[in-house]
């Protein structure tokens, strides 16, 4: 028995000596440029590899230095360069026949410089495009494609590059345009089965700007032979913690911000993306002097997505936050550093309630602190322009709310006080309706209607200055059939020089109101100044006699 472990051992010994012998008679480097020419041949870009070394335990070929050139069109500089390059191959051809088959590909920790021209194309488009004149300028013969049982990226670092330049060659694009540098870090890469001609499954993690991850499950392929960056793919997109603002897709002077999670199940047939799914966003903000809305809001969306131009179609967005519900659709264009947009926005009886906790996204202010409690408002909006210039232009309609915490009558120098009766903080409005337009330089308000049953009616328009400040002309027609509608009357009479008429004809004449300060704390100023002074000694016996005095 123990001859025969003797014998077993010495057998064993004898093959772990041969193993270990291989690399003293198989010079690994002496491969080099079969590999470096199929990696060549296989990307149509020229791939250099540095000293390379066999593990017959792993069966692996592991290159020192990797290298893979940029198409000359973008770039002098390498595309992809890496430390570690681990190839796996089989390992009988290698012995036996001094043959390379390559079955898989890892990459350790690249660098991979992505640009991204102002034409749309990506400097990494033409992969595999130049394979057959490759193979013809190394005088190599052609081989089949790349197919690989596993291919693998880990923990790879890009830096993207956005080229602003419009209309001019692509070459000189690349030299002297600006450029926006993003960067993506932490890239995981796992294809199971490549094949350029067919489809397989991958998985793609990665750390994005802003502290956002990105997860990617799904099939991709064949492999566009013209254009990389429309190969066809079916996949479940998880992005979490996504900033555009640190993306590099929204300009920050735009004063638009926003984080957002999004679950998204995205195909691409080459030309064009169809994408639905969901945004959880939190801390909206819609303009520069706004603040981070309270509530996240959800948002379930249908769009397609035209990867030639970079122009999109949003079918429908609706937008949710407790009981409200708004829909927006239109169109989009997304260029490095300069997002447009041709939007339209539907709302039908918002609850104001809700409504409210959005103020602060879109710089909405109340005065003194007050709040709307109850009612609804409808708007029909057009959002258009690039985003740092966005123009918000549309009707708003309010109906049956009231401001609690205000009373404009307060600040009416007693003259609605004593019409009306009405020196509460609570200001009913049975509706108001308004034509807006929404630009970086401010807001105009135009055909303002504002009923208020314990006051009237008033019209006119008014501005809103990029800083907050207000300058509203207003005509209030006060209702004197309320309150002490008849001294009221009498004394609109006086105001607007109307002595003689009768109390409803002063009245449906209008009080003319101007409105300062800001909305948080606007300034309400009957504009009598030159009536006054028309009016002169009469205005003053009048107001006398109107209300109980002696005249001095």
């Amino acid at each position: 028995m123990k001859h025969k472990w003797k014998i077993v051992a010495a057998v064993l010994g004898a093959i772990i000596l041969i193993v270990a012998a291989i690399p003293l008679f198989v010079n690994i480097n002496t491969f080099k440029p079969i590999i470096e020419n199929q990696l060549t041949t296989a990307l149509g870009r020229q791939v250099k590899l540095g000293e390379l070394s066999l593990s017959l335990l792993s069966g692996t070929v592991e290159a020192r230095n990797f290298e893979v050139a940029d198409d000359p069109q973008f770039s002098s500089e390498p595309f992809v360069t890496a430390t570690v390059l681990r190839i796996g191959v089989q390992m009988r051809p290698l012995v036996f026949h001094r043959q390379i088959l390559i079955e898989s590909l890892e990459i350790e920790a690249p660098q991979i410089h992505l640009v991204h021209a102002a034409n749309g194309a990506w400097n990494f488009s033409t992969l595999g495009r130049n394979a057959a004149t490759q193979t013809q300028a190394l005088k190599q013969p052609s081989i089949p494609k790349l197919t690989v049982d596993s291919l693998r990226i880990r923990n790879g670092h890009a830096r993207v590059e956005n080229l602003s330049a419009r209309g001019a060659p692509l070459v000189s694009q690349v030299s002297q345009v600006s450029q926006v540098s993003q960067v993506i870090d932490k890239i995981d890469l796992a294809v199971e089965d490549f094949a350029v001609g067919k489809q397989f499954p991958f998985t793609l993690s990665a750390a994005l700007p802003g502290e956002a991850s990105l997860t990617m499950t799904g099939k991709a392929g064949p492999i566009n032979p013209q254009d990389v960056a429309k190969t066809s793919f079916d996949a479940q997109l998880a992005l979490r913690h996504f900033d555009p603002v640190a993306a590099g897709l929204v300009d920050k002077s735009a004063g638009i911000s926003v984080l957002a999670d999004i679950d998204a199940h995205t195909v691409s047939d080459g030309s064009s993306v169809n994408s639905n799914g969901t945004v959880h966003t939190q801390h909206l903000q819609l303009r520069p002097d706004a603040m981070p809305a309270p509530k996240p809001i959800d948002v379930t969306y249908n769009a397609t997505h035209n990867l030639s131009d970079n122009t999109g179609q949003l079918q429908d967005a609706a937008f949710q936050t407790g009981k409200l519900e708004a829909h927006v659709s239109g169109t989009y264009s997304l260029q490095p550093g300069d997002t447009t947009v041709d939007l339209k926005l539907a709302g039908e009886q918002l609850p104001i309630n809700e409504l409210q906790t959005l103020f602060p996204a879109v710089g909405v202010k109340l005065p003194n602190g007050s709040v709307l409690q109850g009612g609804t408002l409808t708007t029909h909006l057009t959002i258009a322009g690039p985003l740092q210039a966005v123009v918000i232009s549309g009707p708003a309609e309010l109906a049956n709310t009231r401001l609690s915490g205000f009373n404009p009558s307060s600040q009416l120098k007693g003259i609605v006080a004593v019409a009306t009766g009405d020196t509460g903080n609570i200001t009913n409005i049975q509706a108001l309706s308004v034509q807006m337009q929404v630009t970086k330089d401010g807001i105009r308000a135009t055909n303002i209607f504002l009923s208020m049953p314990s006051i009237g009616d008033a019209v006119g328009s008014g501005t809103v200055s990029p800083t907050g400040a207000l300058n509203f002309k207003l005509k209030m027609k006060v209702d004197t059939s309320r309150g002490l509608g008849g001294k009221a009357a009498g004394l609109l009479s006086v105001v607007n020089g109307t002595a003689g008429k009768t109390a409803s004809e002063a009245a449906s004449t209008g009080l003319p109101v101007t409105i300062t300060g800001t909305s948080s704390k606007p300034i309400i100023t009957p504009d009598v100044g030159g009536m006054i002074k028309s009016n002169g000694q009469h205005l003053t016996n009048k107001l006398t006699s109107l209300f109980g005095g002696k005249k001095k």
